[in-house]
């Protein structure tokens, strides 16, 4: 069991070693980078982070198909109707997904987008000072995008769910340097959650960041509060240097043992 000290210097140390762009490919945080346009990023973000789950690979594939048909993302989405949205993806089907899921969260970004301006405005209208955690606004957020319709895509905050992708997003639009290129404005990253996936539990136990078996929100907010006890302001960096062994499993978990 590794002590406050032993932890940070490991997560340090990762991050020093891993927190480098070189080992970002194959995430599909990659297609963020093609975006210099907030407009279109906080969309392609959206997009990319909901269909991340399954093989990496399968997942890189599945993106790059659906960005293939809305190569100016903010611009073809709120210029195409919903008869032609749903004519363009017919076809898709991904897991447990159909052309149906994915035309009905590129409805619910329109509809956020017609009313706030964009989805940054629309999670700020939800945020408030006084809010420990992002919980509270992204809680708003997902309500406010399922107002057009319930949303398969879309993981529901207040069910306990760790919202793995949401918090990936969030970490995304929100951190700015050399791996996340931000965009999002008003929200302190100090507030941000871990995105909480089986690589992170894992890596977690062994730094003795959390005590807890499951891998809903409670284990997600606790993991978050012990690494503020090692970056106060900004304890999600930590993330993708942790992840990495996950995603390059050449890496191995030896980092996180010493």
């Amino acid at each position: 069991m590794c002590s406050k000290k032993t932890t940070q210097l490991i997560l340090e140390n990762t991050y020093n070693k891993f927190h480098h762009r070189r080992f970002v490919k194959p995430d599909p945080l990659l297609f963020l980078y093609n975006y210099s346009d907030i407009k279109d990023r906080e969309i392609v973000g959206l997009l990319a982070s909901s269909l991340a789950l399954g093989r990496v690979n399968s997942i890189l594939t599945i993106i790059e198909t659906v960005l293939k048909k809305i190569p100016s993302p903010y611009e073809d989405i709120m210029s195409l109707t919903e008869t032609e949205l749903v004519l363009l993806f017919s076809n898709f089907k991904y897991r447990f997904y159909n052309h149906e899921d994915l035309t009905n969260l590129l409805l619910a970004i329109k509809s956020i987008i017609n009313t706030y301006g964009s989805l940054n405005t629309c999670f700020l209208t939800g945020y408030s000072d006084s809010d420990i955690t992002i919980l509270p606004a992204l809680n708003y957020f997902v309500q406010k995008l399922n107002f057009v319709n319930k949303l398969k895509m879309i993981a529901d905050p207040s069910k306990n769910s760790a919202c793995k992708r949401l918090q990936l997003y969030l970490r995304w639009m929100v951190r700015k340097d050399v791996i996340d290129p931000g965009g999002w404005v008003g929200i302190p990253k100090s507030k941000l959650l871990i995105p909480l996936d089986t690589h992170i539990a894992k890596v977690s136990k062994m730094l003795n960041l959390t005590s807890r078996n499951d891998g809903g929100m409670k284990t997600a907010i606790e993991i978050t509060e012990n690494l503020k006890k090692i970056d106060r302001d900004d304890p999600i960096r930590f993330d993708f240097s942790m992840t990495r062994p996950g995603i390059h499993p050449e890496l191995g978990y030896e980092e996180f043992k010493k």
